[in-house]
């Protein structure tokens, strides 16, 4: 065998196709530090083909999508940079206030992601919802922070920056620059904190041109053109010294339950972990309550319900994080039931679905919230838990006869095809501070 096959310059030689066959088994990190060890490999390792591999295997975006977004930025090498730096603001987060529900879910939206909460609502019709940030991706790749809100009955922006995202952050922080006070603005109280914020984005809104207020996600081909300008409008009203910012930490949290301990003075968001990929029944469920599903109550609350599984114990346990009365009946973080996935249930399912029988694939034992004082100590009343071969779970209370039927849900394509609906002034609009029991959100 020749010397010369071992040499690096053979190495280059290989076609991009080869190479992005090559680093696909690559993390992105690893292929980074493979280009630092050559200019010569770096310069091969900067092709679109190597890069648009990266971009698919994060998994954020369909493949599709990747190749719209290319036409917004210089290379699929800045586009995996945004990617990885929002990674881990994807997902389901909420807040203890107001008790109804305060549920903000990060997703895609085109050449950005959108924090859009979930207002608490019916369960008839398109989801409502309102923008609370966003984060644009510029031509190089780097980040836009936009807070929204809404001032003397206009849509505005409060540009700002995107600070450290830590790669396992469960919280999000709402803060002033440091540069804006003489202490760290953690340090300061929370009355203070709250009246930086209010002044900060009192100085630095921008009123969104209505063109740009219509469309966030891309539902046909025929959005990307407009949202390629409504991209291009926002970013030109970008200005990074807006003294806002934005940071992701990971910090250790105390539960109860599946239910996170929150400082309710401060503008945060706390970030849920969804289980769906390691428990069967695990994740995010929509429902009413009822039987037949939306048609014994029309227009019944919407609930949104995470299930969970204990580590020590085959527990699942149902919380909610977001009901649609006008007035809250269950504390939010409240087990609505918890049901041991060891003990099957002897119950027989008490309804048929018209003249057909339901049809149970399985079902579990266990309790469900009944009245009594708050979150930490309800009243239990046993009941059963009934998966049925048509998708639905539905928990049944014994003695009252109470139903909470539940789908699972994909919020982003909800959100997708929803109804936006006006925010509140903007510090509240990212995380509402106040004690409040009815929907303190506009759209209801």
């Amino acid at each position: 065998m020749s010397r010369n096959l071992y040499e690096p310059r053979s190495l280059l030689s290989l076609p991009d196709d080869i190479f992005s066959v090559i680093t696909n088994f690559l993390s992105t990190k690893d292929v980074c530090r493979l280009g630092l060890s050559c200019p010569l490999l770096n310069s091969v390792l900067s092709s679109d083909k190597v890069w648009i591999v990266q971009c698919n295997k994060l998994g954020l975006i369909p493949f599709t999508a990747l190749v719209e977004w290319r036409n917004g930025v210089c290379s699929y090498k800045s586009l995996c940079k945004f990617l990885v730096n929002i990674r881990p603001l994807i997902g389901i987060w909420i807040h203890q206030n107001p008790e109804l529900g305060n549920v903000v879910y990060v997703m895609p939206g085109f050449l950005s992601v959108v924090g859009c909460r979930i207002i608490p609502q019916v369960a008839d019709g398109p989801i409502l919802w309102t923008p609370v940030f966003e984060i644009l991706c510029d031509h190089v790749g780097s980040t836009s922070f936009f807070l929204h809100g809404r001032e003397r009955g206009d849509d505005c922006v409060y540009p700002g920056l995107l600070k450290s995202v830590e790669r396992k952050c469960n919280v999000l922080l709402l803060e002033a620059s440091c540069e804006m006070t003489e202490m760290p603005f953690s340090r300061l109280e929370s009355d203070d904190r709250v009246r930086l914020l209010d002044v900060v984005t009192r100085q630095i809104g921008n009123i969104l041109p209505e063109a740009s207020n219509v469309v966030f996600f891309p539902r046909t081909s025929s959005d990307f053109e407009v949202l390629h300008e409504r991209r291009l409008s926002l970013l030109r009203m970008y200005n990074n010294r807006g003294g806002l910012s934005l940071r992701g930490v990971s910090t250790e949290l105390d539960r109860y339950l599946a239910w996170p301990r929150m400082q309710k003075s401060q503008s945060s968001l706390y970030k849920l972990t969804i289980e769906k990929s390691t428990h069967e029944y695990g994740g995010l469920w929509g429902g009413t309550f009822g039987w037949p599903p939306s048609a014994e109550k029309p227009g019944g609350a919407l609930f949104l319900i995470l299930i969970t599984y204990e580590e020590s114990k085959q527990r699942m346990i149902g919380t909610k994080i977001l009901e649609g009365n006008s007035y809250v009946c269950y504390p939010n973080g409240s087990a609505m039931f918890i049901v041991n996935a060891d003990q099957p249930s002897e119950g027989i399912f008490p309804f048929d679905e018209g003249s057909d029988p339901v049809e149970v694939k399985e079902s579990f034992s266990g309790e469900g919230i009944a009245n009594g004082y708050g979150m930490r100590l309800p009243n239990w009343e046993s009941g059963s838990l009934f998966v049925l071969e048509n998708g639905l779970i539905v928990f049944v209370w014994e003695e009252s006869r109470e139903v909470l039927t539940l789908k699972r849900l994909d919020l982003g394509e909800l959100l997708t095809r929803g109804e936006r609906v006006n925010s509140l002034s903007p510090v509240s609009n990212f995380a509402y501070l106040t004690n409040a029991y009815t929907n303190v959100y506009s759209g209801f």
